[in-house]
């Protein structure tokens, strides 16, 4: 939400547009960092314990956040802060990737089988909570500070304040418990040949792990990767970039701009557990069958909506995110639910954090590349075509409502 005042702070303000698209460009990169973490973190995780990865990873993003808020800016050591940025940023992307991934193997593996969709969810709902806490910060600070204050220094309070947010879920995470599913897969010894679910769509019988098991888990992989590339495509449209697009393309003003994402996000983020309680009672591939094809349809319309005035944001945003929130709150458990625990956080890792890089991470630098040439149009169509991929993994993927982790 800050990008075009940490964008004239980090780079060359000669050029507005440069520096924008810079900005988002070293925030991308940041997200091309997770796919490596999510499978060095993965590997621990799946080897070592949830929680020791968990703490790690959150020390790194704390440090990262306060390094962030404190940086000198490009009038005060050139271009020293452009890097700076950009390091911090892979850094931080790097324990992201290793913390998402052993988030959404933890929840899943200690809620019960059948409420996981709706305990899943609490994965996003915590994704959603920050950015909502994130643009009522925005909007605050906007409010008090003149301009010239949030440009010269009040974008750094954010990311001084997330530290301490980030120290306080350190300090709850000291008294976690690793799940009795990774206990169990970790205490057991036996080498007897265990069943896996097949991750094609037919639901068959299950299989015998033997040498196809590789090609299965890497099957699933891609699977993953494609039925995410949509959910993460229009969840970055719409949560990140589409302030900024109303703020700086449509002349909308700062405060209208915020306050109405951080009531659309709101819905959204009560939404969550419900669409994961649904899944729980009607399946996992209705609802995600239900974001592609509505998400799909409404992309671009939505998107072209938006004028400068704060209500048309409220009405594209909310029902955007509320379909979002769909997809968002199921994607904990069906990725759970496809991998075997021995491999589940560094697939996941993997898979998850590919797709989040390269279709979540660079949508706001891609919709701002086309914006900036005249073809937003193009951009809402990239997020159209991913629904569809959407679409296309979820079916030949398993249904996998209910199933119990131990024999997946």
């Amino acid at each position: 939400m800050f990008a075009p005042f940490i964008a004239a702070a980090m780079f060359n303000k000669s050029d507005p547009a440069s520096a924008l698209l810079s900005t988002l460009a070293v925030f991308a990169v940041g997200f091309l960092m997770r796919p490596l973490g999510g499978v060095v973190f993965g590997a621990l995780s799946d080897r070592k314990g949830r929680k020791k990865v968990m703490i790690t990873t959150m020390v790194m993003m704390a440090l990262a956040s306060v390094v962030i808020g404190l940086m000198p800016s490009y009038e005060t050591i050139g271009l020293g802060a452009s890097i700076g940025l950009l390091l911090v940023r892979m850094i931080q992307g790097f324990a992201h990737g290793g913390e998402s991934a052993t988030a959404n193997s933890y929840i899943p593996e200690i809620a019960p089988r059948h409420k996981r969709g709706q305990w899943g969810s609490l994965v996003f709902v915590a994704i959603f909570g920050g950015s909502v806490i994130a643009y009522v910060l925005g909007g605050l600070i906007s409010l008090v500070l003149a301009e010239s204050q949030v440009a010269e220094w009040g974008w750094r309070i954010p990311f001084i304040l997330g530290a301490f947010g980030a120290v306080f879920a350190l300090y709850l995470r000291r008294g976690m418990h690793e799940s009795e599913v990774f206990d169990e897969n970790a205490d057991d010894t036996s080498m007897e040949p265990r069943t896996v679910s097949t991750p094609v769509a037919s639901e068959g019988a299950p299989q015998v792990v033997g040498a196809r098991a590789p090609r299965r888990r890497w099957v699933s992989i891609f699977l993953i990767i494609g039925m995410v590339s949509g959910v993460t495509a229009a969840h970055y449209t719409w949560s990140s970039y589409v302030s900024t697009y109303a703020i700086t393309q449509r002349g909308m003003s700062i405060q209208g701009a915020y306050w109405v994402t951080v009531i659309a996000q709101s819905v959204g983020l009560a939404a969550l557990p419900l669409w994961g309680r649904l899944s729980d009672r009607i399946g996992r591939k209705p609802v995600i069958y239900f974001f592609a094809i509505a998400m799909g349809v409404l992309q671009i319309p939505l998107m072209a909506m938006i004028t400068d005035e704060p209500w048309t944001l409220l009405v594209a945003s909310t029902i955007a995110l509320v379909l979002v929130a769909a997809s968002g709150s199921l994607l904990s458990s069906i990725m759970s639910e496809v991998f075997p625990t021995s491999q589940r956080t560094q697939s996941i890792g993997l898979a998850y954090s590919i797709s989040v890089a390269v279709f979540g991470g660079t949508a706001p630098y891609v919709y701002q590349l086309f914006v900036s040439i005249d073809l937003a149009w193009l951009s809402g169509a990239v997020v159209v075509v991913l629904c569809l991929l959407t679409l296309v993994a979820m079916k030949l993927l398993p249904e996998t409502k209910g199933v119990d982790l131990r024999a997946v």
